[in-house]
Formats: structure tokens, C-alpha cells, sequence
């Protein structure tokens, strides 16, 4: 049965024969659209109709969503930080929650909107590169806010059909661009589509979209009616173009590359030979991104164009005080994936890894929450639309796999996920990375490479966060390697990801590498060593007898 009572929400709606009606055409929907999973429980398909059921006596609050691009998870000065300054950030945290193991679904632009947008892990809602359109028929959260009454707004990168930047489904208010857009105007000419119509971008794009955002608050002031804002900034992704105010202010401050990026002689620590060969690739801090960039520039300009994101909160915060709203308003923050600067020897995203996988996300909501408060749990971006949702008062429709974090975050003792999925399919564009799927637990993660005569991966996190000592050929934990591939497949094949999805070949193929071996002397022409625990010394069986 769904999370809610049919006849509650029937009784609720008697006051509206359109909305029992509606109700009851979901139930229905809902009985002829529902499989049996292993566990017994239940996964629903997505819906061919946006049917919104209001939670009885739920107030509906105003909620903004903010999105950044590639910030990684600790990123900001509260986290102790040697380069970040985010004092708009930390001060969320103060006034509200910080759930400090966020994690995506997938580590990619792309995937990863659309399972905030959907509530969907990607090999669900099908979008597995940064490429193509949504799939025909994706139905995002916002629709049913819309559908519900409430007015919505997106301002900012949506990057799913990347060649388009026309308005979206659920969405009164649009401003968007192409693709990534671009910090500054490329020419005199480049224009945002705002509402339908081509407007020039005037200045730094951080605080354009901030602007846009703050037109669309303002607008709400007279209405009666709920609101949802999505600001999703361009900001942080590559290539780094500080605002000018900030441009060179962390220049003088030390840095110092991080223990993992060190080049190791062989593989006796038995790690994946693709991440090995990655060193040296546009993925990794040898040749990072085709460029000779040291990785202490790219962090630092990287830092400096998050100080603007970091205004940018700091507006809307301004601006719901001015209102008269802030107290009611639910605020979010969070970021589309992480970003390494050097960890494992990479830069950019895509892997499992913690650097690259884990995000930041806070919440603050004075009517809600206490301020200081730390959410160990593990969260996710599934997790968003459906927090909206209640947050708005409307029930999480039964297909979503993402569950709301209202109650988390209130302190509330609630059972929660024990494990977490995370999936990344091979992009041709970018051929360094394979296929691969993820078990991440509260203490062990688990990383299977799909298609590859290469080592899979076992980490204890709570023992080694930095993820630099790989248990699968430890026979001390052996009996943990056999638990978590087993629920990692077993996840798999309940929510229908047992299927890879596949895209024909679009766009550039990044798979040069440097002659010289690069900045570390590691790589070049030569292919990294197997893994020692698949080198043996002796035949390992008889033929002839």
C-alpha cells in the first residue's frame, strides 16, 4: 500500500468533485501500475497523468531550491575549508540543517537534475548522458505544484536537451540558456530566453540569474498563492571564470595537493587499471582537462567563482526578509555533483568516489527546524522532490524513489535508507570511464566496473574516508564483499536497473593522452600494471593428464 490513506485523502477532497475524482482515477492507476519487487515491497511506475493529492491540514510553505554546479561536498569555510570562503552558507547552517551525507545519484550534470526533477534514480528516468533530450513522457515534481495552483519559476541551467533552451514543463516563470551558457557574453549578441523571449545577458551570468530570481520573488508579493523557485546557477562549472571582483583573491593562500593524488610505481595497492591509466587523460590531474593548468590554479579559480553562488544565497535570504516571508520559507541548497582536484589522481566527476559523489546539501526553515542541527543519514538528490512536495503540502506520488527530508531534519527519529545507489554509464565522449555501480553503505562501499578485465573495489569508509585501501582481495572481508554485491544486485533488479540503457554517440571523443606522461612523469605511452592480486606465478591447473 502507498505511504498514504485513500479514504483520508478522499474525505479531504469531498469539498472538490474535480479533485475526488482525480484521486480516485490515481488509485486506480495506481493498482494497474504497480510490480511486486523482491522484497515484497512495491515499485509504480511513472504515471501517465500529473494528478496532485494535498496532504489534509498540511499548511503549504513557499520553497526555494538553489543548485550549483560541480561544488563539492566540502567546499565551504564551515567545513574547514583551507581555500572556500562561504559565509552565506555557513550561516544556513547556523539558522537551519546541514545533512552532511548527501550523495547523487549519478556524478553528471544531467543525470543528476534529472533525478532532483523527477525523484528517480537515473536508470529510471533514462537520462544517462549530458547529450540528449528528456525522454518523451518524464514527468517532473513541478507539474504537480503547478497543477496544484501554485505558481513556479526556473531561473538558470537545465542542460537536458542542451541544444534547447525553450521553457519546460511546470514552470509559469523561465529563464534559461543553452548547454552550460557562459560566465561572461561570448559576443554582443548572445541572449538568455527569458519567458519565451531572447533577452542579451548583461554581465557576469551568477548575478543575472540572481537578478531574474529576485523579479520572480517580487512578482509573488501581491499573490496569495504558494511558490516554488528553482535557481540553478552555472556556477561552479569548468572553465572557472571568477567574477572580477573575485578574481585572484585566494592567489597567495597555501595549498597542498591532496595524500591520494601521490603516483605509485606498480599496483600493489590493487586498484582499477582504467583509474591508473586516467592520470594521464582529460580526466585526470596529469593532464587535467587537455590543459597544463597545475591543479592549484584550477582549484583556486574554481573557489572564486563559488564566491559569487555564495552572494547569491545571501540576496535571496535578503530578499525573503524584505517580504516578510523568511521565517515560513523553506530554503535549500545543494549541488548537482562533486568535483576532484587531484583525489585519486583525477580531476572533474563521474566516479563513485566520495569527492566526486557527495554533495553539498543544507536546509533552513525557521518555522521547521533548529538551527545547528546535522543530519548523519544518508540523502540524496531523489530525495528533493519529494521534501518539496510534502514542504508544499502535497503527498509524494508512489513512484518516486526518493523520500522526503522534512522529518530528518526536524530531528525526528524516522527509519531510514541503510544503502544508496549510484550508477555512471560509459560516454564515448569521454572513454576513461567505464560503467560502473555502486553500494554505499554507512560503513562499506561497494564499486562493481562493468565490462572490464580490471578489479573491482571494497572500501571501509568509517576506517579509511579518503578511500585509498581496497578490501576485495582481503579475505578478511570477504563475507562484507559477498553482502554488498549481492544487495547491490539485489537493489538493482528491484527497481529495474538490471537493463543498461544505452545512447548512440554524440559529440566530442576526449581520448588523447600526453606523449611526455604529463606534469607527474606517470603514464604516457604506457598502460598501467594489472592489479597484483590477478598476477600469478605458477599455472593454476593441468590440462593434459
Amino acid at each position: 500500500m502507498p505511504d498514504y490513506s485513500l479514504f483520508a485523502l478522499i474525505s479531504a477532497s469531498l469539498h472538490d468533485q474535480r479533485r475526488c475524482y482525480q484521486v480516485v482515477v490515481a488509485f486506480v492507476l495506481l493498482v494497474f501500475s504497480t510490480t511486486l519487487r523482491a522484497d515484497g515491497a512495491k515499485v509504480t511506475e511513472v504515471p501517465k497523468q500529473v494528478i496532485p493529492v494535498s496532504i489534509p491540514e498540511a499548511k503549504p510553505r513557499n520553497v526555494v531550491f538553489i543548485l550549483s554546479d560541480d561544488h563539492r561536498f566540502d567546499a565551504m569555510s564551515f567545513m574547514g575549508h583551507p581555500l572556500a570562503e562561504t559565509p552565506q552558507m555557513d550561516a544556513m547552517v547556523r539558522n537551519g540543517v546541514h545533512l552532511k551525507n548527501a550523495f547523487v545519484t549519478t556524478s553528471l550534470c544531467s543525470p543528476s537534475r534529472a533525478s532532483i526533477l523527477t525523484g528517480l534514480y537515473t536508470f529510471r528516468h533514462k537520462v544517462i548522458d549530458n547529450q540528449r533530450m528528456v525522454p518523451e513522457g518524464t514527468i517532473f515534481f513541478p507539474q504537480y505544484l503547478q497543477e496544484a495552483g501554485y505558481r513556479t519559476g526556473f531561473v538558470g541551467k537545465w542542460h537536458m536537451g542542451h541544444a534547447s533552451d525553450e521553457p519546460r514543463p511546470g514552470f509559469d516563470y523561465w529563464v534559461s540558456f543553452k548547454g552550460q551558457g557562459h560566465y561572461l557574453p561570448p559576443d554582443p549578441d548572445y541572449t538568455l530566453n527569458v519567458n519565451g523571449k531572447r533577452v542579451k545577458q548583461e554581465g557576469y551570468i551568477t548575478p543575472v540569474l540572481t537578478r531574474y530570481a529576485l523579479e520572480f520573488l517580487r512578482q509573488q508579493e501581491t499573490e496569495q498563492t504558494p511558490f516554488f523557485l528553482y535557481l540553478s546557477h552555472k556556477a561552479v562549472h569548468g572553465d572557472f571564470v571568477p567574477e572580477e571582483k573575485y578574481r585572484g583573491r585566494f592567489s597567495d593562500k597555501p595549498f597542498s595537493l591532496p595524500a591520494s593524488a601521490k603516483p605509485s610505481e606498480g599496483n600493489q595497492a590493487n586498484r582499477p587499471r582504467w583509474l591508473l591509466d586516467q592520470r594521464n587523460s582529460w580526466h585526470g590531474m596529469d593532464f587535467p582537462l587537455y590543459s597544463t593548468d597545475r591543479i592549484e590554479e584550477i582549484y583556486k579559480a574554481y573557489c572564486e567563482a563559488l564566491c559569487s553562488v555564495d552572494d547569491s544565497i545571501g540576496a535571496i535570504v535578503e530578499e525573503l526578509k524584505a517580504m516578510g516571508i523568511y521565517e515560513e520559507t523553506l530554503l535549500i541548497y545543494m549541488g548537482d555533483n562533486g568535483y576532484m582536484f587531484g583525489e585519486h589522481g583525477l580531476i572533474d566527476k563521474r566516479v563513485a568516489y566520495e569527492t566526486s559523489s557527495r554533495v553539498p546539501l543544507l536546509m533552513q526553515c525557521p518555522e521547521l527546524f533548529q538551527g545547528g542541527t546535522v543530519v548523519d543519514e544518508v540523502t540524496a538528490n531523489i530525495d528533493i522532490a519529494p521534501t518539496i512536495m510534502e514542504a508544499m503540502g502535497l503527498q509524494k506520488p508512489p513512484h518516486m524513489d526518493g523520500r522526503s527530508l522534512l522529518s530528518l531534519a526536524a530531528g525526528e527519529a524516522v527509519p531510514w535508507r541503510k544503502h544508496f545507489l549510484y550508477v555512471y554509464y560509459w560516454e564515448q565522449n569521454y572513454p576513461q570511464t567505464p560503467t560502473h555501480f555502486c553500494l554505499r553503505g554507512d560503513r562499506f562501499k561497494y564499486i562493481s566496473y562493468y565490462g572490464l578485465w580490471d578489479t573491482d573495489e571494497l572500501f571501509d569508509i568509517q576506517a579509511d574516508p579518503h578511500e585509498q585501501n581496497n578490501l576485495i582481495h582481503d579475505p578478511n572481508y570477504a563475507q562484507a564483499k559477498v553482502e554488498m554485491q549481492s544487495q547491490l544486485f539485489d537493489m538493482m533488479d528491484e527497481l529495474g536497473g538490471m537493463q543498461i540503457p544505452l545512447n548512440a554517440p554524440r559529440g566530442k571523443q576526449r581520448n588523447q593522452r600526453l606523449r611526455d606522461a604529463g606534469i607527474h612523469g606517470i603514464g604516457g605511452e604506457k598502460a598501467a600494471d594489472f592489479p597484483d592480486a590477478f598476477i600469478t606465478d605458477e599455472p593454476l591447473r593441468s590440462i593434459v593428464k
